[in-house]
């Protein structure tokens, strides 16, 4: 039979401190996010096929970890199903420097670490996992009772075994980095871009989620629905851009002073929505005053601000929308009013109530 005549000297204890290799192993396998996480079954059949490619009871998937591996998967033969159980997700099981010669790597010269003392068999070969840039993740271990070495037939069909393995790695990279972007771009999708808080559309799922919620617990449920007063008259006085300054500000300032269960929402154009739960409305509209109290003596750019402020409070038996059109009219009645006021909103008659959703 031909064999592959790579030889590597006889050794199991790690002769090398970790370098700058070992710092670019754990920040590449960051980005496979593949160690650390449940068990994977197509990484368990990746080295199913390895162990009968190359007719042996045992082989592993692992990837470097300094100066040891980590075990990701592995399959053996029925007689040692219990032994692979007991082998460490981390153990030295040999110099991984070896892959610095490049090509499957001959292992049945080299004596066994003690995981694999342990279980009694002998490293019979290692096909190194190399990512696009050429640096080696890991290794296809294959492990035998008795010290032979591997036919170049088996070695050549373990090549393949190593490609399509790396291929289902950086599948998976490529999946995380989808599923990251998707995160980053339904996070922007619910978020304002001028005042960086909630935007209008997380505003109603979060609405529909508490409404929900305090009809299910009867706990208490308040919201706060205001606005900045002549905010126009501001834009055309002063441009655009002190506008947008005001808005941030004003953002800034409400969240400042809310609970960390609040949530506060830039609800279109100059209005804010604020969701108070586990507030009665008494305690509404304390916080009311007080947001309302902080804008007015706050001094912005180019002249003072005030803000509106319609508060209500969610019965028992309506639903968000009741709550909402409440709010609202708590607003209108206090702009109506002379504005730089707090007012608690109550339905019209004919307005929707009990069974209307928000």
């Amino acid at each position: 039979m031909e064999t592959n005549h790579i030889e590597s000297s006889p050794t199991h204890a790690p002769l090398f401190m970790p370098n700058r290799e070992d710092a670019l192993h754990a920040n590449r396998l960051d980005d496979y996010d593949i160690l650390d996480n449940a068990p994977d079954n197509a990484f368990d059949d990746l080295a199913r096929l390895a162990a009968h490619l190359c007719s042996a009871p045992l082989a592993l998937i692992c990837f470097f970890h300094g100066a040891e591996q980590w075990v990701k998967a592995g399959w053996a033969s029925e007689s040692l199903k219990g032994k692979l159980k007991a082998l460490p997700r981390r153990a030295y099981l040999y110099n991984h420097r070896l892959h610095e010669h490049g090509g499957l790597l001959p292992l049945h010269s080299v004596a066994p670490a003690p995981p694999l003392i342990s279980l009694k068999l002998r490293p019979l070969a290692a096909m190194p996992l190399y990512a696009p840039d050429g640096l080696a993740l890991g290794s296809i271990l294959v492990l035998d009772k008795k010290t032979r070495a591997l036919p170049q037939t088996q070695g050549e069909a373990l090549m393949l075994l190593a490609a399509q393995t790396m291929e289902v790695l950086e599948l998976r990279r490529t999946l995380l980095s989808l599923s990251q972007a998707n995160a980053q771009l339904g996070q922007q999708n619910m978020t304002d871009s001028l005042t960086g808080i909630p935007n209008r559309r997380a505003y109603d799922q979060r609405l529909a989620t508490e409404t929900s919620r305090a009809q299910r617990t009867g706990e208490a449920l308040c919201l706060l629905l205001l606005d900045i007063d002549h905010f126009k008259s501001y834009n055309d006085e002063f441009g655009h851009p002190a506008g947008d300054t005001a808005l941030q500000e004003v953002a800034r300032l409400l969240f400042s002073t809310l609970r960390p269960y609040d949530f506060l929402a830039r609800y279109g154009g100059e209005e804010f929505a604020i969701i108070l739960p586990s507030t009665n409305l008494t305690d509404a509209l304390l916080v009311a005053e007080r947001l309302r109290g902080l804008v007015a003596k706050t001094t912005f750019p180019h002249r003072k601000l005030s803000i509106s402020i319609g508060v209500s409070r969610m019965d028992q038996d309506s639903g968000a929308r009741a709550m909402v059109l409440a709010a609202d009219n708590g607003l209108y009645r206090a702009k109506a009013a002379g504005r730089n006021k707090v007012v608690v909103g109550k339905l019209r008659h004919g307005e929707v109530s009990g069974s209307a959703r928000a």
